[in-house]
């Protein structure tokens, strides 16, 4: 018999829980696909190699995940997926026929969150699917309110370069472009000094949400930089493309028509472009086209290649 309680209710607003089911034997997916495939998205790999793919495209909340299987097993997936700072926040579950204590120490080890034995209990395995999925929203939850501004609502520089990091790494594996925006504020200081501190708190909150509704992919990346700079990440984007976000991101925020008392007109941002297939000193040369665009006059946007 198995619970009626809904795993719904673990996952973030607006989707159910993604679950990726890792077996090299079909009957064993097919079995646990029985058991969540009416509240869950369920994903199914077959081997190790293709489940990692799954992971890095799909970000799921929890791998049910076998052992014994050919190529990449078990531990070593588990392994990878701990290694890696865009994915060890997946949680692992292991249901494997391997019963013996030193293999649940194993895996436990490896990193993974529980151990079930097969043949198993649709029921218990729910419980325990329940369980970690709580605990993975629970961490997820307080993980953004760490990672978040506290004026403007976006994420904080601490996030970006955790971020910048595990998608430099990607993008030089998998040989994908990447850019960065960088956008300043012009004349912020005198803003301040005509307006007050908490009219350029305001106009910061303001500037910040227009930026990041110029954002279309679930994967671009807005955060505040420090003080009145904000940084945009943007993965598997080529110059062109990202000159067309910072164009937008220029347009939208002189849409705003803030007025700035201190220059006798509005509130614009300079931003800097940078995009290159080998992402070293990204930020380093979105630093140096800000620089270009601020010296050309303000109010624009200027672009070199990494």
């Amino acid at each position: 018999m198995m619970l009626s309680m809904p795993l719904t209710s673990q996952a973030p607003p607006g989707r159910r829980p993604r679950l990726l089911l890792v077996d090299d034997q079909p009957v064993n997916i097919q079995a646990l696909h029985r058991v969540f495939g009416s509240d869950c998205q369920v994903l199914m790999a077959t081997d190790g190699t293709r489940a990692l793919q799954l992971c890095r495209e799909r970000q799921p909340d929890l791998v049910l995940l076998d052992v014994q299987m050919p190529g990449m097993d078990g531990h070593e997936l588990c392994a990878e997926l701990k290694a890696d700072p865009l994915l060890r926040s997946i949680a692992v579950i292991f249901v494997t026929s391997q019963d013996q204590p030193d293999d649940e120490t194993r895996g436990l080890d490896a990193g993974a969150a529980d151990f079930i034995t097969k043949p198993f209990n649709p029921s218990v395995v729910r419980a325990r699917v329940r369980t970690q999925l709580t605990l993975k929203h629970q961490s997820d939850l307080l993980r953004e309110l760490a990672f978040i501004d506290g004026l403007t609502g976006v994420h904080n520089r601490r996030h970006f370069d955790e971020r910048f990091l595990a998608e430099t790494r990607r993008a030089q594996r998998t040989r994908s472009p990447l850019a960065v925006v960088l956008a300043d504020v012009d004349h912020f200081k005198r803003y301040n000094d005509a307006l007050g501190h908490l009219a350029g708190d305001d106009c910061l909150r303001r500037i910040a949400a227009t930026l990041r509704s110029c954002l279309r992919r679930p994967t671009d990346l807005l955060a505040r930089y420090g003080g009145e700079e904000f940084i945009c990440l943007l993965p598997d984007t080529d110059l062109a493309g990202a000159i067309g976000v910072a164009q937008l991101m220029e347009d939208s925020v002189r849409a705003l028509a803030l007025p700035h008392p201190g220059i006798d007109g509005i509130v614009t941002i300079s931003l800097g472009v940078s995009a290159a297939a080998q992402a070293q000193g990204l930020v380093e040369a979105a630093d140096k086209a800000l620089y270009l665009a601020k010296a050309a006059g303000r109010g624009r946007v200027s672009w070199v290649e990494g």
